[in-house]
């Protein structure tokens, strides 16, 4: 992925298309190379942000190759929403998540060596030729292919001795598709976190092989010792359900977390206006230039396509003040917007809502029947929603000759 990806849903569009015809046994033979000709959809980043959805997909490539062909590239677009199922049913993974990148950056602050070590790294100076590509690929393209996200993950962690957290967020900040699920939860199960006492070792051997022959390094780490943590204080527990959607007129706000919003809302729907925010830059892990572009470009384009189809798009901050003007100028007490999954817009609309509530307005969340189907079975491992994916298939008429369901 070189030439900078368009952020308009129109494009996502266009590389599904042009991914179908690879999407059956040619994925599931191909998908782990990391080679010059793409081998992957490149779709995640219209995904991450439902430019496209993930029912659109698997609908496109159900009816190309059906369900045996494709088995293992939809098994893929599943797997984001087993992430998701993961976080939202055990928040405390994300708090500590949080908690051990402040506790990182402090111990730069008293660790020369450490803070040397980790310096090399982000500026692409560690003298291990595949890592030092990766960064700067991540800097200028904003993409690594999902193989060597998990060989960068281990070179960091186990090799170069660096604190998980840190490269997750390193990670995540640069990323065109960064996903604080599929993330977080990646990397720490690269450390033996998320399966306990099970980590990710990266081999030169397996580097040579899957990037055909174009890296092999020396001097990689021969083994990968388990973290630990303590146990958490609740146990796994599905997430609750979306609310349900107001039936008087309402102020619809769009955020990064879902720019589809033609099939978020029945046409019918009590529309009072549209609102789409900015984008959350997490202070703590403020985003580099392409995932910013992209994510600026994806809103925009989510905004003229509200236009179009609602008559109204205004951007805004996504400030408390912002919203109250908004809704005082739709006159409407009830904003609706799509559920968004944890992370950092998640966190603010959650400090949000107290406060809206102090100005006498209601944050209503609008969850889709695609996450409510999927994050429920995310307690355990990825088959406990796989052996389901026949039944979210049927039910949102995602097969060929069904009827589909609201996406």
């Amino acid at each position: 992925m070189t030439a900078p990806l368009k952020a308009a849903r129109a494009d996502g569009l266009a590389r599904l298309a042009a991914f179908l015809p690879s999407a059956g046994r040619a994925y599931a033979e191909r998908r782990n190379h990391d080679v010059a000709a793409p081998t992957v959809s490149g779709l995640s980043p219209y995904l991450r942000r439902r430019l496209v959805t993930e029912a659109e997909v698997v609908a496109a490539v159900l009816a190309r190759h059906g369900a045996t062909a494709a088995e293992k590239f939809i098994d893929e677009v599943f797997w984001r929403a087993h992430f998701k199922g993961r976080l939202e049913g055990q928040p405390e993974i994300w708090t500590r998540y949080r908690a051990d990148v402040a506790d990182a950056e402090r111990r730069l602050e008293r660790d020369l060596g450490l803070a040397r070590r980790h310096a090399d790294a982000v500026t692409g100076r560690t003298g291990i030729a595949c890592f030092d590509a990766w960064v700067e690929a991540l800097e200028t393209t904003g993409y690594l292919h999902n193989h060597a996200r998990m060989w960068f993950a281990s070179i960091w962690s186990h090799t170069l001795g660096l604190p998980w957290a840190l490269g997750a967020a390193f990670m995540h900040a640069r990323l065109l598709d960064g996903d604080p699920a599929a993330n977080t939860l990646s990397w720490r199960w690269v450390v033996g976190l998320h399966t306990p006492g099970k980590t990710y070792l990266a081999r030169a051997d397996n580097i040579e092989r899957y990037t055909n022959g174009r890296f092999r390094p020396e001097g990689l780490a021969t083994d990968a010792p388990a973290l630990s943590e303590p146990p958490f204080d609740r146990a796994w527990t599905a997430p609750p359900s979306g609310d349900a959607p107001p039936r008087a007129p309402f102020l619809l706000l769009i955020t990064e977390e879902d720019l589809h919003p033609e099939s978020l809302v029945p046409a019918d729907a009590p529309l009072a206006g549209v609102v789409v925010a900015d984008a959350i830059e997490a202070p703590w892990s403020p985003r580099a230039a392409p995932p910013k572009r992209f994510a600026d470009e994806a809103l925009a384009d989510a905004a003229a396509r509200a236009a179009r189809a609602f008559g109204c798009a205004e951007r805004l901050a996504l400030t408390s003040e912002a919203l109250a003007r908004a809704a005082e100028a739709a006159g409407t007490r009830v904003i609706a917007t799509a559920y968004a999954p944890i992370g950092p817009t998640r966190d603010a609309l959650d400090a949000l809502a107290p406060v809206l509530r102090d100005h006498g307005l209601d944050l209503v969340r609008l969850q889709r029947p695609y996450d409510a189907l999927t994050w429920r079975h995310g307690g355990g491992g990825f088959f406990g929603l796989k052996k389901r994916i026949p039944r979210v298939i049927e039910t949102l008429g995602l097969a060929p000759s069904a009827q589909p369901a609201l996406l």
